[in-house]
């Protein structure tokens, strides 16, 4: 009964705080004002947050009517005095209030921290949808990259650094510090993501092995055990391998395709001999399309497919015959590709080539496709037996993908993808049309 008390008294004092900061016009009381909204905010428990957040939505939304009055105003003399006031009236109250918590000392982080929050109750509270855009849209504008600063990862960076890089890897688990270590040897390379506001805390990081060729599997790149390739004058290939995110407060707000550009200009600079920057990527979702019946889609995008296409699709999926089964009891009796015949490799491959070239456009399409297509590179080989790691076999039967970024061709393939054109290899388009 007493914690009961303590909660509504949190909340009535964040809420209070909340509102004498939008009210208060002098710069120096903003601060200790935000200060205090912050303070109270952190005590709140989930519950307590919940209506924190429902309070932000209802109480500093747009006004309507003065919306619609500088609207119509606007649409019968687009002047600029009325462009300027359409546009105050159009931002809800609510950025504001974020702007001035910015202000405070930790302001960013805090902001952080609350969208992090909130994005945990948008499942359940759909009505917030409009206070995670705001805070999303001023995040946007924080973490620009032209803001962040990229600093290179090894072993000698700050141990809580590295703590964080083995707690986000999110692709390829890293199994403690001896895992760490070699991925951080000469011929890797560990670039992440920092804010001036957040010192000590990598927001994304990207993972890169300098190879003599473009790698086919996983297992050789992050082995702990695997011998360093010493000579730098063998270093052809940069692969990025792994890119993850620290911050799930920043969903959605870009930084990990500015990350891999820069990364690739930086390591270009150092080793005028890397001429090829790839990734070996999984391909999350491959499975689980193929037993729902490979669906090319609806729309421009599938409406471009040829007829040779889809007849290969329907020859591997009749090959197959996993339409409407349980790949996961599949693997249990244990499926492997050592085991299967040169026929249902071929169908496999043909499949995976027709789910990324074709299907990438799509609302649902492959995710990792859509960043690395979309960010300018080329959809350049499929691996057989790429990920033979259990979550490999699950989500893809094993297979892997690398993307080819041609520093001279990536704003040209960046803007084909945008008008629906997957560019990719011929190796990949006889995949598809055997």
């Amino acid at each position: 009964m007493l914690e009961k008390i303590a909660q509504t008294r949190h909340l009535s004092r964040a809420i209070g705080a909340v509102n004498r900061l939008v009210s208060e016009r002098g710069e120096s009381n903003a601060v200790s004002m935000a200060a205090d909204v912050i303070f109270n905010y952190r005590k709140l428990n989930a519950e307590q947050r919940s209506k924190f957040f429902m309070a932000l939505a209802e109480q500093f939304n747009i006004n309507v009517e003065a919306l619609t009055k500088a609207t119509q105003s606007f649409s019968a003399d687009p002047s600029a005095r009325n462009y300027i006031r359409l546009q105050k009236i159009s931002e809800s109250p609510r950025q504001e209030l974020l702007r001035r918590l910015n202000r405070a000392p930790g302001g960013t982080a805090a902001v952080v921290e609350m969208r992090r929050d909130l994005l945990s109750l948008l499942h359940k509270k759909p009505e917030l949808a409009g206070l995670d855009y705001d805070m999303r849209h001023l995040l946007s504008s924080w973490f620009n990259p032209g803001f962040l600063k990229m600093h290179r990862v090894d072993w000698k960076s700050p141990a809580e650094v590295l703590e964080k890089i083995i707690a986000h890897e999110a692709v390829h688990a890293i199994d403690g510090w001896d895992d760490l270590r070699r991925r951080l040897q000469p011929d890797r390379r560990c670039f992440a993501f920092f804010h001036p506001q957040l010192p000590d805390e990598p927001l994304i990081f990207v993972e890169v092995a300098l190879l003599p060729e473009i790698p086919v599997a996983i297992m050789p790149l992050v082995d702990k055990k695997s011998a360093p390739v010493e000579q730098t004058n063998q270093y052809k290939v940069a692969a990025f391998y792994s890119i993850s995110n620290c911050e799930s407060g920043l969903r959605g707000v870009s930084m990990g395709n500015f990350l891999i550009k820069r990364v690739a200009e930086q390591l270009h600079a150092e080793f005028p001999g890397l001429k090829t920057f790839v990734t070996l990527s999984p391909i999350p979702g491959l499975m689980e399309w193929i037993t729902a019946g490979a669906h090319l889609g609806e729309g421009p995008s599938a409406d471009k497919i040829k007829p040779a296409i889809r007849k290969a699709r329907d020859e591997a999926l009749e090959l197959l015959k996993l339409s409407g089964t349980s790949w996961p009891e599949k693997l249990s009796k244990a499926w492997h590709p050592d085991a299967c015949s040169k026929k249902e490799k071929e169908a496999f491959e043909c499949l995976t080539a027709i789910y990324l070239a074709c299907v990438t456009p799509n609302r649902d399409g492959n995710p990792v496709a859509k960043f690395h297509l979309g960010n300018g590179a080329k959809l350049h080989q499929i691996n057989w037996a790429g990920d033979l790691s259990k979550n490999g076999l699950r989500q893809s039967a094993g297979l892997m993908v690398n993307y080819l970024y041609d520093l001279a061709s990536v704003e040209e393939n960046h803007e084909q993808f945008v008008h629906g054109e997957i560019i990719y290899s011929r190796s990949v388009g006889r995949l598809m049309n055997p």
